[in-house]
């Protein structure tokens, strides 16, 4: 903690305050020293000499009274003198002992001066001492500082030089894990590419094979199809020709039995044809039956197909009539004759899905 130098008012505050209470020291101690000087009493004669006055007297014995009186003057006025000079020297003493302790309280007043003076050069060289102390310390703080500083610098430095490391080998390791998953993704697609391809050759094989099937089944259909026409063809070619060869009543009757032959051969045509175009739902089960009212014009057209009794499930209704209606034309049924086709103009046929799936 860096300490403050005082100013130069303050310097000398102290000081002063010291000489001043010094020199009120030193005159209160010459006052005391004067109000305690004994008071000495009046000198007073050693001898005292009483004079009695005689009614009669000789001149001798006045002249000895004279000179005793003389004696006694003389006597009190050296012994006045001793006393004058005895109070004298007492005075001179006082003084001297006044002076004494007026020198003393000099000398002590001096004394505390050169105390107080080495008191604050004590201060002095304290504060001198405390002040390079304080600059010492405050240089070796901004020392510690500067070097903690470089220190600090130096540690953020290493801290930014590791940081930076670790960045570039998560960077390096992200790319390797990039570089990994994607060789790891492309062999994953490139399997579920082959097996995709796999799959997909075979379902176009599935998909000939099927349509091969179906090409032969359509075949197959057709020729029995032609087949059914030409044996139905050749059935009224032969029914004709005995009917012409014939009676009139076995003729009726031929064409009676060739027309329900007929009849019969037509709506398991129809429930062919309807077949082929039907598509299953997946509601369709075993047992369903639906009524349909089936209207057809002479050249064999369908001309409107509607549920009479529904099976109870709606898409196998819906899809028996779109099977019919998917029929357009039987051209096996031109040439037929009216009354043959009477029958057929507005009919009733049952369908279930046993029946549509032949």
């Amino acid at each position: 903690m860096q300490q403050r130098e005082p100013s130069a008012s303050e310097s000398y505050f102290w000081p002063s305050v010291w000489a001043i209470g010094l020199h009120v020291l030193v005159f209160a101690l010459l006052f005391v020293s004067f109000a305690m000087t004994p008071e000495l009493p009046p000198s007073k004669p050693i001898v005292q000499a009483t004079l009695y006055q005689l009614k009669s007297k000789s001149q001798a014995t006045t002249q000895t009274n004279q000179k005793i009186a003389g004696e006694a003057k003389k006597t009190a006025a050296r012994q006045t003198e001793v006393e004058q000079l005895e109070q004298k020297k007492v005075e001179q003493e006082a003084i001297k002992a006044a002076e004494q302790k007026k020198a003393d309280a000099a000398q002590k007043a001096e004394e505390a001066r050169e105390a107080a003076e080495a008191k604050k050069a004590e201060e002095a060289a304290k504060a001198a001492e405390a002040k390079k102390a304080a600059e010492s310390k405050k240089a070796e703080e901004a020392k510690k500082a500067a070097e903690k500083q470089q220190a600090d610098i130096a540690k953020k430095k290493a801290e930014e030089e590791a940081k930076k490391q670790a960045e570039e080998e998560a960077k390096k390791k992200a790319a390797e894990e990039a570089k990994k998953q994607a060789a790891e993704d492309a062999k994953k697609k490139a399997a579920e590419d082959a097996k995709k391809k796999a799959a997909a050759e075979d379902a176009k094989k599935k998909a000939a094979e099927e349509a091969k099937k179906k090409a032969a089944a359509d075949a197959q259909k057709k020729k029995a199809q032609e087949a059914a026409r030409k044996s139905a063809e050749d059935k009224k070619a032969q029914a004709l020709a005995e009917l012409l060869s014939d009676t009139t009543e076995r003729q009726q009757a031929l064409a009676d039995e060739q027309g329900d032959q007929v009849a019969g051969d037509f709506d398991d045509l129809i429930r062919m044809r309807a077949a082929e175009g039907w598509a299953r739902p997946p509601s369709a089960r075993k047992g369903m039956t639906v009524t349909l009212q089936v209207n057809m014009l002479p050249d064999g057209t369908v001309t409107g197909v509607s549920v009479i009794k529904s099976s109870g499930d709606g898409p196998f209704d819906s899809s028996a009539v779109a099977a019919v209606k998917n029929i357009g034309r039987l051209t096996e049924m031109q040439g037929m004759k009216p009354s043959d086709f009477n029958r057929y103009r507005s009919f009733k046929m049952t369908f279930t899905p046993e029946d549509l799936a032949l």
